[in-house]
């Protein structure tokens, strides 16, 4: 039976997304305009990704710092394409107290300028370098048009921004946390993502260039999901980041950044989220087991403690559900809420020796013996369901992935049943921008493979130079 606060999908995907957030508890809309107030449903699972993603992060060499809320304009200036591309969407600050400021401040829309500004301090020498480092923090971007955890005015995010003796260093690193976030988002977030280049209008300002992480909502809508870039010495110079290398010589350093945002949030809920409202992987769900126990028979209540002593001591989160409510009000509540495994015990399950475990993903019951491995069976199914959810939005991203060099037919497509479109480009811009044209069809990646002489443009039909992952973006 369908979750009655929560629209059909099919019927009204964005505003399904809505009574998803607002259902499951994720987050408000607050009076601060164009900002949400993050719930602790919500705020629990951006702690969850916090805490794998930091572990990552510090499992490759990254230590964690934090830099100033305020940039001064000076410096926001000093690197010309960083504040060409983020002047529109800039909050500034122009009174302090009673009195105006002598230099009004950005709200930091990015770290860079900072960042930079620091290692122009810190860095003197090659035996200085690299200095990997990360900060976790909220910025600020003055959007028009703002959603829930997809685009917000304020948000949360980590930012990499890492300083490097040499240029083959540095585009390791660009390389190397792209994996990362391709391995997050597969093993984690069970997002099977596409890699690849962004395309020089579609590069992040101030870049040399850009890889991309592009992931496929179930409205076949795509979602920027996360960036790695390469700067290579654009800020060092700007900043003036010198180091004596191993010459005796001065030179420039070499830097990236790379960051991702509550926007996976967002993707978590529109790749595997149902009618019934949110669902989560359970590598990434804060809490992985709801116990319910079905009235207030000691000997239950007793069983479902031990079940949840015994899975908690194994690294799965579990909890009893002792509040004043209804049974089938907790089991809907855990059901919209995302909860991957739940399980029911009542006096009559007790006394035919059994116990009933329900899984989110397909809310399918199974029931087992209550003298059971509990730890072994409800790993297994977490596995399973792991497995399932990947699974389900691999072959959803293939049913809405087509390879076309008709531009009739792209035209088709978008305006259709919209997904990740292959297609052939010339690099041209202005091709770039004529596909713009088609319902905001945008490059969202280069696929780095071979082309044949035949491959031509699906614009204008000229000698091809890139295969492209095109689609429309939230």
């Amino acid at each position: 039976m369908k979750n009655k606060a929560i629209t059909s999908r099919n019927e009204d995907f964005a505003q399904w997304y809505t009574d998803v957030v607002k259902a499951a508890k994720l987050a408000e809309y607050s009076n601060t305009k164009g900002c949400m107030v993050l719930e602790p449903n919500g705020y629990a699972i951006w702690e969850k990704i916090q805490s794998v993603l930091d572990k990552m992060f510090k499992q490759t060499g990254h230590q964690n710092v934090y830099m100033p809320l305020l940039i001064p304009e000076n410096l926001l200036k000093k690197e010309g394409e960083l504040i060409e591309g983020f002047a529109p969407e800039c909050a500034w600050v122009t009174i302090g107290g009673s009195g105006h400021l002598e230099e009004k401040m950005a709200v930091r829309p990015t770290s860079e300028t900072l960042f930079s500004d620091y290692y122009a301090l810190k860095v003197k020498s090659y035996r200085d370098l690299p200095k990997l480092y990360n900060q976790w923090c909220n910025v600020m971007r003055w959007e028009k048009e703002t959603r829930p955890f997809l685009r917000t005015r304020e948000f949360l995010w980590q930012e990499g921004h890492t300083v490097h003796e040499t240029q083959k260093e540095a585009e390791e690193e660009t390389l190397q946390m792209l994996k990362v976030y391709e391995k997050f988002f597969k093993e984690y977030l069970a997002i099977p993502a596409i890699t690849g280049k962004k395309t020089e209008k579609e590069k992040f300002a101030g870049a040399e260039y850009t890889y991309t992480v592009e992931s496929l909502m179930y409205n076949g809508v795509a979602l920027q999901s996360g960036t790695s870039h390469y700067f290579g010495q654009k800020f060092s110079k700007a900043y003036d980041i010198k180091f004596l290398n191993r010459n005796n010589e001065w030179e420039y350093a070499y830097q990236t950044s790379w960051g991702v945002t509550t926007r996976m949030i967002g993707a978590l809920i529109m790749v595997h989220s149902d009618e019934n409202g949110l669902v989560l992987p359970p590598k990434i769900a804060p809490r992985q087991v709801a116990i319910v126990p079905i009235g207030t028979d000691e000997q239950v209540i007793n069983l479902c403690k031990d079940y949840s002593k015994k899975l908690n001591e194994n690294d799965i989160t579990a909890f009893v559900d002792l509040s004043e409510k209804s049974p089938g009000f907790k089991f809907a509540e855990h059901e919209v809420n995302g909860i991957p495994v739940r399980i029911e015990i009542g006096k009559r399950d007790l006394d035919n020796g059994q116990i009933t475990i329900a899984r989110r993903d397909t809310r399918e019951k199974i029931n087992l013996s209550k003298d059971c491995d509990i730890v072994e069976n409800v790993r297994k199914l977490m596995i399973d369901i792991q497995d399932n959810l990947y699974n389900n939005a691999l072959k959803r991203r293939e049913e809405l992935t087509y390879k076309t060099d008709d531009l009739e037919e792209v035209k088709q497509i978008m305006n259709t049943k919209p997904g990740f479109i292959h297609a052939h480009w010339c690099g041209d811009e202005e091709c770039e921008l004529k596909m713009k044209e088609i319902r905001g069809t945008k490059s969202r990646c280069i696929l780095e493979e071979e082309l044949k002489e035949t491959d031509k443009c699906v614009v204008c039909g000229r000698k091809a130079k890139h295969m492209v992952v095109w689609g429309i973006q939230y």
